[in-house]
């Protein structure tokens, strides 16, 4: 962490940002970002590292420990637009076939994202803690759990068509799915899931 520092200063001028547009968009003073950059401040709360990140348009994983934009890591899943993979830049992965349920063990071309839900966000179908993984697309694949764009916030729903070939959404806790509303849409399947351990 004694190289946070200078990394946080080469990524705000990789990112074209002087420290007082860092500041607002982090939400703290200019001379906190100085401070940072200097080292004078080397302990950084998790929040406070996640709206770095997030404004800096890096993975936290490459603010930390610098290089290593080409690993995987986990990207906060939140309520609000625009879905993770498209506010962060962070690393897509290759699921192996053997960690997806038998349902979903098609061959997976396309790109695809592990997120955990940030701190204070809660999602249907979702722990805490728990990884997710999961491949943008806005069409139905098949019936499963799918991260959809409702009311312009992202959540989870469990997905499936009708007889009619209409989309019909189902909550955690409702038995009767509900149709579609018309300002809906896919945004990502849920290919693979993976809890946190209560050790």
């Amino acid at each position: 962490m004694d190289s946070l520092g200078p990394r946080i200063k080469e990524l705000r001028l990789e990112a074209n940002l002087n420290k007082a547009a860092l500041a607002r968009r982090v939400g703290v003073s200019d001379v906190t970002i100085s401070y940072w950059e200097s080292g004078a401040i080397r302990q950084i709360g998790h929040e406070r590292l996640v709206a770095l990140a997030q404004a800096l348009d890096c993975t936290l994983s490459r603010l930390l420990e610098g290089g290593g934009e080409h690993r995987p890591t986990p990207l906060p899943l939140r309520h609000k637009l625009p879905a993770p993979w498209q506010a962060l830049a962070g690393s897509h992965i290759e699921v192996p076939r053997d960690l997806l349920p038998a349902s979903r063990r098609q061959k997976w071309q396309r790109e695809c994202y592990l997120l955990t839900p940030a701190p204070g966000d809660t999602f249907d179908f979702l722990s805490n803690h728990d990884l997710v993984a999961v491949a943008p697309t806005d069409r139905f694949r098949q019936p499963g759990l799918y991260l959809v764009e409702e009311n312009s916030q992202l959540c989870v729903r469990r997905v499936s068509k009708r007889e009619d070939e209409a989309l019909q959404f189902s909550k955690q806790d409702e038995d009767a799915p509900y149709p579609a509303p018309p300002d809906t849409r896919l945004v990502g399947m849920l290919l693979a899931r993976w809890q946190a351990s209560t050790l």
